[in-house]
């Protein structure tokens, strides 16, 4: 699949008229064709059958690059996987669409493509680190999302608990930020966490819920049964 074939197949499936209401929800100033994202999905899915992962991540280069807003979720749709052998320049390339972000929908399944590539190597972690300290709220915002997966698991081993605790960390660090995405960011975090690790959730709001704004405090304490 080229990236001309690729955005022509997108541009057949488009919906003026939900492409108008995409734009007014989003905001960010880029095209919009106004297809559904389990379309964007399917297409993906079948654009990556190719075993030559070189292609598909030049592919998913151009489309990222050609800043509509579908073919972006495309892109980072082609390279939501969990087992991807030799996938550095998966990585490479997702780590460098972050400072490019600026709305939440393509943030957030870009970091879904991401997030399996840090399960996959933790290590990674240390790069993402760095993302906390973007003056971009948005490249701040993705080192939580990126990061979800480590709140939603049963049986953690100790390496787990510790990326959990980094991650609290960092997002005690955030806790002062005033920007609402950055607040919502944290509350998800310990939303999500809160199912599965309750104490550490109390913890965190003990020491710090006093600086979230009040509606992060709420959301985080969502699950949370009275002590």
């Amino acid at each position: 699949m080229t990236p001309a074939a690729a955005l022509a197949e997108l541009r057949a499936l488009a919906d003026p008229v939900r492409a108008a209401g995409a734009a007014a929800y989003h905001k960010a100033a880029r095209d919009y064709l106004g297809i559904p994202v389990p379309v964007l999905t399917e297409r993906a899915q079948a654009w990556r059958v190719t075993p030559d992962l070189p292609a598909r991540v030049a592919l998913a280069d151009a489309l990222w690059r050609s800043d509509i807003h579908e073919a972006r979720i495309a892109a980072a749709k082609l390279l939501t996987q969990a087992r991807i052998r030799g996938d550095a320049p998966v990585w490479q390339l997702i780590a460098s669409w972050v400072p490019e972000f600026d709305a939440w929908a393509i943030a957030d399944h870009a970091c879904d493509a991401g997030a399996r590539r840090l399960v996959a190597d933790p290590s990674r972690l240390d790069e993402v680190e760095g993302w906390t300290r973007s003056p971009n709220m948005w490249t701040r915002r993705a080192a939580l999302v990126i990061t979800l997966p480590w709140t939603r698991q049963n049986h953690p081993k100790a390496s787990d608990i510790a990326i959990r605790d980094r991650v609290l960390g960092w997002a005690a660090g955030l806790a002062d930020d005033r920007d609402w995405f950055i607040q919502k960011a944290i509350a998800w975090w310990l939303r999500d966490l809160s199912k599965h690790d309750p104490d550490r959730t109390r913890a965190f709001l003990a020491a710090h819920g006093a600086r979230l704004k009040p509606f992060a405090r709420k959301e985080a304490a969502k699950y949370l049964a009275p002590l």
